[in-house]
């Protein structure tokens, strides 16, 4: 069967030229669809290669909320440890949430959000040790949580404790956490979990039929 010339105005199209016109601009069209998908595929290996620890991030001083704040907004995982506490005035009380350790706020990033995090306002260095931003193991920020969660007596300190017996928390909300078996200034047996690197320790009281002694 022949194939005829079609007329449009005052021109004529052969249904060989439309074919021939249409793949051509179809390819023209597709080429830079495929190199989106081609970066698309590229950023997502590069974000599944990626690397994920929690960093001690140093602040101004006062400013822990702030950068807290803020690097909630550019959608970055951080954690500020809060606690409740009553502040006295001359003419009131208030109940308020005040940062645990001062100064610091953890934040979990990879090569990618490193130095964002550090140009957020207030934020000031990492903790590093060897020149290096000093991972803090992900156990010991879960344990932080959930103390505040569960509401356990805690507190934090800078003072250094000698080796005490290690032990594994057996029952309770921190079962399976690891720590320390010391003694307060009174006398008193409690557990710490050292923090990594920033010269914290989390200090609790837990009874000791919850622990058990690790074994070498």
């Amino acid at each position: 069967m022949a194939l005829g010339i079609f007329k449009y105005g005052n021109k004529s199209y052969s249904p060989k030229k439309l074919l021939a016109d249409s793949t051509k601009n179809g390819t023209e069209e597709a080429k830079p669809c495929q190199e989106s998908m081609i970066e698309n595929q590229k950023s997502t290996i590069q974000n599944q290669n990626l690397i994920y620890h929690w960093y001690a991030l140093y602040t101004k001083s006062r400013q822990e909320k702030k950068v807290y704040q803020l690097l909630q907004e550019q959608n970055i995982e951080s954690y500020l440890p809060l606690e409740k506490k009553i502040k006295q005035w001359s003419d009131r009380k208030k109940k308020v949430e005040e940062p645990m350790i001062r100064s610091y706020v953890f934040v979990k990033t990879s090569e990618k959000e490193y130095y964002d995090i550090l140009n957020t306002n207030g934020a000031v260095r990492y903790v590093t040790f060897e020149g290096k931003a000093a991972a803090i193991p992900d156990w010991q920020i879960e344990a932080m949580k959930r103390i505040n969660e569960h509401h356990i007596h805690h507190f934090f300190t800078e003072e250094k404790y000698h080796q005490g017996d290690q032990v594994i928390i057996s029952e309770g909300p921190l079962k399976g956490f690891e720590g320390e078996i010391i003694k307060d200034p009174e006398g008193k047996q409690k557990v710490i979990i050292r923090i990594s690197n920033i010269g914290y320790s989390l200090v609790i009281e837990s009874p000791l039929v919850f622990l058990q002694k690790q074994r070498n």
